[in-house]
């Protein structure tokens, strides 16, 4: 597990080159949960059409005012997609402007959380490659599991590396050559259901033999839970909850929320000794 720069913020991009993977939610929740630990944190929201992330900072700033309460807020730095007609110049302006953010993160934050989009973009390219941790949400089946291998129809074993797996490794291999911290790859298993089915159990093995082959770690995701999706017109996430505004009590199902939400930051901590904290910033 990476170990962080005292002046470098860490860098934890969610990426995933298929849309509906649940990054967003991800991202999200991992940013406030390392605010409420009482670290600095910026998010970078590359999805620039639909900017879910960017939509709900800002929800959370609103909700926070109208309900007088002091809630732990990550920071937005702004980072646009190029104007440039010609690509090559698009590529070198966006690079520009990336690295010229995550350079004034410097000293400020603790951890950069980017958010990118479901598409092969060039500021998505270049959010994986200046990641220290990349984690990837993937929902639990054979459909998002392709875009990281093909497996065999009849046998379901992994037969090869797919363009998702290839693309990270070329990043792992460019980080290398310029002497950075090898890059930890986590794919997190996503929207999970609650009932044992044989998919199931073979996506679970599939995942446990490319993890083997090709060098990642598997977290525990989020249940496919309404509730997740229910909160984003306040901004809120599970571990803010209870809100006396809000009129949600917690049932068996948010307190499992709450616990899946931990149990991703908790992987996801640079330093393991920091892992405990989570449960009580949960409250």
């Amino acid at each position: 597990m990476p170990v962080m720069d005292s002046q470098r913020p860490h860098v934890i991009t969610f990426g995933n080159e298929k849309g509906g993977s649940g990054k967003t939610t991800a991202a999200m929740h991992v940013a406030v949960a390392l605010a409420r630990l009482g670290r600095n944190v910026a998010v970078i929201d590359l999805d620039t059409r639909q900017k879910s992330l960017s939509r709900q900072i800002e929800n959370r700033m609103a909700w926070r005012e109208r309900a007088g309460n002091e809630l732990a807020t990550p920071q937005c730095l702004e980072v646009l997609p190029s104007s440039a007609p010609l690509r090559d110049a698009a590529a070198d302006e966006e690079s520009r402007v990336l690295a010229g953010a995550l350079a004034d993160a410097n000293g400020r934050f603790d951890f950069v959380i980017i958010d990118t989009p479901g598409a092969a973009t060039q500021l998505s390219r270049l959010a994986h490659a200046a990641a220290d941790t990349l984690v990837t949400p993937v929902n639990d089946s054979f459909v998002d599991f392709d875009l990281l291998a093909r497996v065999d129809p009849e046998t379901f074993a992994v037969q090869r590396p797919s363009v998702y797996s290839d693309f990270v490794w070329d990043c792992r291999k460019q980080r290398l050559l310029a002497r950075k911290p090898a890059l930890d790859w986590v794919v997190m298993r996503n929207r999970l259901s609650a009932t044992e089915a044989r998919n199931k159990r073979r996506v679970a093995a599939a995942l446990e033999a490319l993890a083997a082959r090709i060098g990642f770690r598997i977290a525990p995701g989020f249940g496919e839970r309404v509730i997740y999706r229910e909160l984003f017109p306040t901004g809120l996430t599970m571990l803010d909850l209870p809100q006396p505004r809000l009129g949600i009590s917690l049932s068996m199902s948010h307190l499992a929320a709450r616990q899946e939400v931990r149990a991703l930051v908790a992987a996801l901590l640079p330093s393991p000794g920091a892992a405990p904290q989570v449960q009580a910033a949960a409250g």
